[in-house]
């Protein structure tokens, strides 16, 4: 690795990071403006056309209608953006931005459980700490009640659930594609889901009036451009000049902590001396679990294309 390629990768972290740390604030701003599905659908589906404008540039476009990957790749774009996004943005309508960062640090634990039962990874000490650490984290920042009752607090434990679940698919029965085409899939496919699952829960009707559309359009392509395509990309930028573990290693846990600043500029929320607690734990954890030793085989890394959302460890390949 040149000096020059080890810069940009670092530049490139450097940027998800700073990306990712704006996620929950504006997705929290929009769909305290919104409905969160309309919300979810509409900049899924800007990232769509981005998505679509990429492949049909590379003369990609008609591999993602191929007959014998079509139906994975439809799951693909329905785990890993449809679904996800519904939890996702369910769970940040009911919730804070602080929250939203938290809950989102639980996808270690998941990779973890899906490393062992699928893939055969062993229980590695020092991730069984690290995961244990932020368990501990999440659970003093939110509270047990929140824990126990809360259907926003629910709703986002579940989301990096589906990232991880999509990763897998990737993994097991994608990893021959190229990240642009996995990226396109995840975005044409999960926003037609999104868009038909809108259609059909409220559809219309859940379109804001002109004087609230007006000043959020903007925000919305903003948030499907940057939030999520432009995230995705510069991830795959990084790991690509840098490698998976050292990228997630710089980039996972210096997202809840950006995430503070950036609620605070956007929407004033101060996190409480709880949350602050239940942070440092989770970012214990998460720098435990993203430098211990890299469990699998050569032959069971994952592509770069797992990135989205990109987690510690996700089945060491990504949240």
């Amino acid at each position: 690795m040149t000096h020059r390629s080890e810069r940009l990768g670092l530049l490139f972290a450097a940027l998800c990071a700073a990306n990712g740390a704006f996620v929950p604030a504006i997705s929290k701003l929009t769909t305290d403006r919104a409905d969160p599905i309309f919300v979810a659908a509409a900049s899924s589906l800007v990232a769509a056309l981005a998505a679509t404008a990429v492949l049909a540039a590379r003369g990609e476009l008609a591999a993602l209608f191929e007959p014998h990957r079509t139906g994975k790749l439809v799951l693909l774009g329905a785990l890993g953006t449809g679904l996800a996004f519904i939890c996702f943005f369910e769970g940040v309508s009911r919730t804070s931005a602080i929250e939203t960062a938290l809950c989102l640090q639980i996808e270690p634990l998941y990779s973890l459980l899906i490393a062992r039962c699928f893939l055969g990874h062993p229980l590695a000490r020092r991730r069984v700490v690290g995961v244990t650490l932020l368990l501990a984290g999440i659970a003093l920042a939110v509270g047990v009640e929140g824990l126990r009752g809360s259907p926003g607090i629910l709703l986002l434990l579940a989301t990096p659930l589906c990232w991880q679940a999509s990763h897998l698919l990737v993994l097991k029965r994608l990893s021959d594609l190229a990240p642009p085409l996995l990226t396109g899939a995840r975005y044409v496919f999960g926003s037609t889901v999104l868009c038909l699952y809108w259609a059909l829960r409220a559809g219309p009707t859940t379109i804001p009036a002109p004087d609230v559309l007006a000043p959020l359009a903007p925000v919305l392509v903003i948030q499907g451009l940057i939030s999520f395509y432009f995230g995705t990309t510069v991830w795959y930028l990084a790991i690509a000049r840098l490698d998976l573990a050292r990228t997630t290693a710089i980039v996972v846990p210096s997202i809840p902590i950006l995430s503070l600043g950036a609620s605070f500029l956007l929407l004033g929320e101060v996190a409480s001396p709880r949350e602050w607690a239940g942070l440092l734990l989770c970012v214990g954890g998460v720098l435990i679990f993203v430098t211990a030793p890299h469990a699998a085989l050569p032959r069971e890394r994952a592509p770069a294309a797992l990135a989205l959302r990109a987690a510690p460890g996700e089945t060491d390949d990504p949240r």
